[in-house]
Formats: C-alpha cells, structure tokens, sequence
C-alpha cells in the first residue's frame, strides 16, 4: 500500500462479528480484556509484585491475600480482578459497592464462595458502613457473625467461611475507611499509561477486532488516549468505524487525525467537556479560583464525576490547579482555548512609616 508495515491479524477474521471474538464473552470489552499477567500491558511494577504474591500463594496452595487496586476509572482494576482469578485458576464472584446495601446481601454473597475463590467489589468506598463490618471477620477471620431473631431472644451464631481472596476497586481511597484499607494484603495505585503502552494496548486490540492498523495510526490515537486504556479501545473502534464508512479500511496517522476530530477529540485527547470545563473557567470565571460546585454546575456535569473523571487528566497536563479557594487556570488551558489570560494588576507597594515622615518634612522646608 506504500505506506509503513500493516499490522494484520493472523487468526481474527476482520469480517467476523466482534461479539463472537471470544466464547461465552459478548461486545468488544469482553474479547479485548487480557487474561493473564503475561498478556497485561503497562503498571510494571504493580504486575511484578501480583507475580511474586500470586506465584508464593500457587506454592502454599492457598488463597491469596486481599487485594486492593486504586485509581482513576479505565486503567485496568476491574481487569486486574479477572486476571487474579484466572491466575489463581479460581472462580471470580463480582459485585459492586452500591449493590450490597445491606448486611444480609453480603452474607449471601459470602455462603456461596468456593475454596480459594475471588469476590471483587468494585466501588468498594460506596460500601455501607453495616456492610464493612460484616467484611472484618470475613476478611481476617474467614468467618461470618450472623444475628438470628430480634428483641432479648436474639442470639449471635458464627460461621466459618473457605478461605477467599476480596479484591477491592475504588476511585475514592480516602473514603474508605482505615480499619478496611488496613486489612488489605496490597494496596496498589495504577497510574495514567504512557503512549508507547497505549500503544502496545492498541495494536494488541487491533489484531483481535481484525482491524488494519498501520504505526502511525496506532501513534496518533494512543497520544490522544488520556493515558487510559478503556479510553484507547473506544477511540480505535471510533476511529475503526470511520475508516471503514469513508476509506478503505486502513487506519493511518491522517485518517485518524480526521477521525478523532470527527468525534470531537482534539490534539491533546481533550473532549467536549474538558473544552467546557475549561472554557467555563477562563471565560465566564477569568480563570478562577471557583469552586467544584459551581464549575459542574456550569458544564451541567455532577460534581463527582468533574473530580473523578475529568480532573485528574486536566490537572496532570498542566491545565488547572486545586488551590483552597477553588480551580484556577493554567496559563497552558488559555493557550490551549487560543485565549489571553487577562493582565495581572501589581499594586505599587504602600510607603512605610519613616518614608512618609520624609515626606512630610521636606513639604514643610
């Protein structure tokens, strides 16, 4: 085709349907989850150390210990939980926090988990507090208190729980309560991806979902893929879809730039509401400080998902500033919007005592 090296898959055909790439799974997300660590791109040092604490468990022949994965949402916790389970060849029990609402669902959760088997709780900060203290003599204990009747004639009753390994998401470390974090074996925080593992990421979904992929296409969406994994698949797939409806298939630099925009997903993966939130705060506020609430008012976002989704990227590229007083812009978002910050006023400094008894004097010579 002249142009750089094709990355074609072998065993996909690219006229399959994507919900059939792997048995049992359907949609992209499914076939496009690595399986086992060796298949798992990125978080290098997170990886080495499930290598050695998985790998020490396989040998005890027990369960692992509990684990707790931590960061923004799309970075790969979820994937990590599976990825547990498969190692430890065990099955996996998953649920989220604002499922459990009370002490009785967990319980049920708990009665039906094998030897060994992996419960994951995603948003595991978002737990009700009567839940979390059922979890403490699971988790330490591998046993569950369980209050039969009510009034003077109830009666407590312990049971013994197989031995299981929780595996804990969440976005929001600090609401999760120390007595909980501090039961955890692992606490680990994933970071943002680089573009050369966006770029792994990519080309290794590309081969699944059979599309043609050449180097600088594979470049051009992972520099724009906010250092987030899930972020990287949904762009390829867009751009995918673009390059099948308007080219020949073959996704290229060029054709990708036009895609992405297409989207609304600019040079420095920015999309719509990044564009608002930082128009909202250098246009209707002159760059701040303003608070939270009233920015997510603004951009008609809650302010939960301002600070979850959309800041962590913003401040990490330079664009704002959490001060007490509130977001401040940075000079980068107004250069960004092809805006000019407005002009900062020095106030002349106030002449001190003695400078002013000078002053005087020489009025009255």
């Amino acid at each position: 085709m002249g142009r750089e090296e094709l990355l074609r898959p072998d065993t996909v055909d690219p006229d399959d349907d994507d919900d059939e790439l792997v048995p049992g799974r359907s949609g992209d997300d499914g076939g496009l989850r690595p399986t086992s660590l060796d298949d798992f791109v990125g978080q290098t040092e997170l990886k080495q150390h499930l290598e050695i604490l998985l790998g020490a468990a396989r040998m005890r022949r027990q369960a692992a210990d509990h684990l707790l994965f931590a960061g923004p949402p799309g970075l790969g916790k979820t994937t990590l939980a599976n990825i547990v389970a498969g190692e430890m060849n065990v099955a996996l029990h998953p649920t989220s926090g604002p499922a459990v609402e009370r002490a009785g669902d967990l319980a049920a959760i708990l009665t039906k988990l094998g030897e060994g088997d992996v419960l994951f709780i995603d948003e595991i900060h978002r737990l009700p507090r009567p839940v979390e203290e059922v979890l403490y003599p699971a988790m330490e204990d591998f046993q569950l208190d369980i209050v039969l009747g009510k009034g003077p004639a109830a009666r407590s009753i312990r049971l013994d729980l197989p031995r299981f390994t929780l595996v804990g998401a969440t976005t929001r470390t600090a609401l999760i309560a120390k007595p909980l974090r501090d039961r955890f074996g692992l606490v680990s925080r994933l970071d943002f991806y680089d573009v050369d593992d966006l770029e792994a990421i990519i080309d290794r979904a590309a081969g699944i979902l059979g599309v043609r992929l050449d180097r600088s296409g594979s470049h051009e969406i992972a520099r724009r893929a906010r250092g987030t994994p899930r972020i990287a698949n949904r762009l390829l797939r867009r751009v995918r879809d673009f390059a099948e409806v308007t080219a020949d298939g073959v996704i290229t630099a060029e054709l990708a730039h036009d895609g992405l925009a297409l989207f609304g997903v600019d040079q420095r993966g920015f999309d719509k509401v990044d564009r608002a939130i930082l128009g909202a705060l250098c246009e209707r506020f002159g760059g701040g400080p303003v608070g939270l609430s009233t920015l997510a008012i603004s951009v008609s976002e809650p302010s939960e998902t301002i600070e979850d989704v959309y800041e962590p990227f913003l401040i990490q590229q330079g664009m704002l500033m959490r001060t007490p007083r509130g977001r401040v812009a940075m000079p980068d978002a107004w250069a960004h919007l092809g805006l000019q910050p407005p002009v900062t006023v020095t106030p002349e400094p106030q002449p001190g005592l003695f400078e002013l008894a000078a002053e005087d004097d020489t009025i009255e010579d």
